[in-house]
């Protein structure tokens, strides 16, 4: 099937003809059989690197030229920003969205895509944004994730909001990876293409002992090294192939891309050049390490990493510079980063309470599913490493010849649920216990469920819990919103943590920033760190130290959640008191991209507490709202009132404030002359610009662009 054929714009057509893209994949032409342009809801279970993303790009194009308008639901952001610049560029307006969850972000409705993940879209929902009524066409990207416990309820609760919405909608639903398509496709009354058709002919091997074996034949391999992950690597590498090593953690990772640099010894200009970028911006080990291991042709990708070192490992590789990246999972979900070889060294991973389990046949299934360059491998493999000769059968038997997991909803998780359950009171999906069973047996585990006892039991319990808890009012069948209830749900709260945070405040006696960094590490809503064995003593020393600062109960005996809540505190006020990130990320065992989430996932808890406080306790607002901005630019007190600079972000502002600068009137009085000697005549000018009111407000951010959390000019 020829894409000049296709109801799509020549615009379009032509772009992927730059691309040498004319023709159709068998499954993508099956897509078009059956109905993709003629509204008709599909469910797209393809192998990855076969084309689902062009298919999607395809139906948006056509709604967009009839006048509709399309979202396109990702898990992540980084995939979100990778679809934004895909879709970016072919004659239509892409908006993306992944923050700020208390924001109705009308602007993104002036865009024909909007690229959003969704959490954001159910803020969105929340909050009543008016452009969503518009959307013709939804397209969920890994829609398998709607059995992830973290994010599995939330995405389906947002599909099944949309579609109670927008009952005209169509949905293209797209994954590579679901054990159960008919019950996924029935629920969402699709027609289901599945197919194990590839670009790239995919070989899955055991490796064992200088030998992969594989179904049909075995393959020595040579060895250079001691390390048998390692001559895996070299063999490829030497027929000009790339590799992807999946390993059980960051430590790991990094381990083995040392290694990996040191038997590779590349050197080119270019890797230079990667190398320096990374370099010159380190501030850490673990970027100095990367940095290095880039240098001679390897890297590693965890979420360690700043979000522009991950970028600049992922750029190397896909221009065929470094020729090995060794992951933690994450790499595997989503991003397109295909290699030759795709090496499973660690099918064991450690879970809390359980120890060393085996990785699930998905999670293999994406990895797997990454070997194989379209247009440059004649083929791809994927390996796993056997411990002993005994395991060749059985990585067989669990993995590659195995089935994938059975998608299953996490909608009868009361503790999952309760956010969306006031939501649907807050914004008028569900007015009354009709109503709301009535929604609640639209999701997909009311569509496939044997139990449906257990979700009404669970429903049940979370009404209690928010009736009691004063979110909601209750009058026979009638339910509504109070206003803290409506106020929990726009500002995309747990209601659990919103009711630890709102019955803590008026108790407390006296401000205190770490009382209430701790305080916001106690709920659901904050992820904490792991607390080593060498954390005890200092913990406990704070606790002596500093005990009567905090908010929350210190227990007598040991406690997991207690200490890592403590921890994860002492980390976010070392930030808002300066200290440096090499020394946070050696104090706490962490790495950048680590302090990064830390104090993103924070603030946003500052700022709904912020506005709790504005109810429940005034007297603290003016304190939380300081700390707001502390955290999110990493200062003292001292330097708030030169960080509401457009430009000025921790380092620049203690620079200033070192120099005498310490208030706006100072800067003003000190004239751009003497203040570019410090800064450079050009931030100087733009300062002054600001001071003249000949650019944006001070302290305001543009109502068409989304606010970014780190400043650290």
């Amino acid at each position: 099937m020829q894409i000049a054929d296709l109801p799509i714009a020549p615009a379009l057509a032509a772009c992927y003809a730059e691309k040498g893209i004319r023709a159709l994949y068998p499954p993508q032409a099956d897509c078009v059989e059956k109905g993709l342009f003629e509204g008709n809801n599909l469910l797209i279970a393809i192998p990855t690197a076969s084309g689902k993303t062009l298919v999607a790009e395809m139906a948006m194009h056509h709604h967009i030229g009839r006048g509709g308008k399309c979202l396109y639901i990702v898990p992540l952001r980084a995939l979100a920003n990778e679809k934004y610049d895909d879709f970016s560029g072919k004659g239509v307006r892409v908006g993306i969205a992944t923050g700020d969850f208390d924001r109705r972000d009308d602007y993104l409705g002036r865009n024909d895509i909007i690229v959003a993940t969704s959490e954001k879209v159910d803020s969105l929902l929340r909050n009543k944004t008016n452009w969503l009524s518009e959307v013709s066409l939804l397209v969920l990207d890994e829609v398998h994730l709607i059995d992830s416990p973290d994010r599995g309820a939330t995405l389906e609760m947002v599909i099944t909001k949309l579609r109670h919405k927008n009952p005209a909608m169509q949905i293209i639903a797209l994954s590579a990876t679901i054990g159960n398509p008919e019950s996924l496709a029935g629920w969402l009354d699709a027609e289901l293409i599945e197919s194990e058709w590839r670009p790239v002919d995919l070989r899955e091997g055991v490796y064992y002992h200088g030998c992969i074996h594989f179904p049909d034949n075995d393959r020595p391999v040579e060895r250079r090294t001691k390390h048998e992950d390692l001559d895996l690597c070299l063999d490829t590498i030497s027929e000009n192939g790339q590799c992807l090593v999946f390993v059980s953690s960051r430590k790991n990772a990094e381990a083995f891309a040392k290694r990996a640099a040191a038997g590779l010894k590349l050197e080119s200009p270019v890797l230079t050049g990667y190398a320096e970028s990374i370099r010159s911006k380190a501030d850490t080990d673990t970027e100095k390490t990367l940095a290095a291991c880039v240098a001679h042709g390897a890297a590693f990708h965890h979420a360690g990493l700043k979000k522009e070192e991950r970028r600049i490992v992922e750029q190397g590789f896909r221009e065929g510079a470094i020729k090995v990246i060794s992951s933690t999972p994450t790499l595997a979900a989503g991003l397109n980063l295909p290699a030759r070889r795709v090496i499973i060294r660690d099918y064991l991973r450690f879970n809390s309470g359980e120890g060393m389990v085996p990785i699930p046949v998905r999670e293999y299934r994406q990895m797997a599913g990454r070997a194989g360059r379209p247009h440059l491998d004649p083929y791809g493999e994927s390996v796993l490493i056997a411990k002993g000769e005994e395991m060749i059968d059985e990585l067989f038997d669990c993995y590659i010849e195995a089935p994938a997991e059975d998608v299953r909803s996490q909608c009868a998780n009361e503790a999952v649920i309760c956010s969306h359950i006031l939501s649907l009171i807050a914004t008028g999906f569900a007015r009354e216990h009709d109503e709301l069973t009535a929604f609640m047996e639209k999701t997909f585990y009311a569509a496939s469920s044997e139990s449906p006892a257990i979700l009404k039991r669970a429903v049940h319990r979370v009404l209690e819990f928010l009736r009691e808890s004063e979110m909601i009012l209750e009058v026979g069948e009638w339910i509504e919103p109070t206003e803290y209830g409506s106020l929990v749900s726009r500002l995309y709260l747990n209601p659990w943590s919103a009711e630890r945070i709102a019955t803590t405040l008026p108790r407390v006696d006296g401000y205190s920033d770490i009382g209430l960094l701790q305080l916001l590490c106690t709920t659901p809503d904050m992820p904490t760190l792991y607390v080593r064995k060498n954390d005890a003593y200092y913990l406990d020393k704070f606790i002596a130290e500093h005990g009567e600062e905090l908010w929350t109960e210190i227990p007598w005996h040991a406690d997991e959640g207690f200490e890592r809540s403590l921890k994860t505190a002492l980390l976010l006020n070392d930030w808002a008191n300066e200290l440096g990130e090499e020394m946070i990320c050696e104090r706490y065992g962490v790495g950048p991209g680590d302090v990064y989430a830390m104090v993103e996932s924070v603030n946003w808890l500052i700022h709904a507490s912020r506005q709790l406080a504005g109810m429940f306790a005034p007297e603290l607002a003016k304190s939380i709202e300081e700390m707001e901005l502390r955290m999110k630019h990493g200062i003292r007190p001292e330097l708030l009132p030169i960080v509401r600079l457009r430009g000025i972000g921790r380092v620049r502002a203690r620079r200033l404030f070192n120099n005498g600068f310490t208030s706006l009137d100072a800067i003003r009085s000190a004239g751009p002359e003497k203040l570019g000697r410090i800064l450079g005549q050009g931030i100087a000018a733009q300062i002054f610009e600001q001071l003249e009111g000949k650019r944006d407000a001070i302290g305001e951010e543009p109502a068409d662009q989304q606010s970014t959390l780190f400043h650290f000019g």
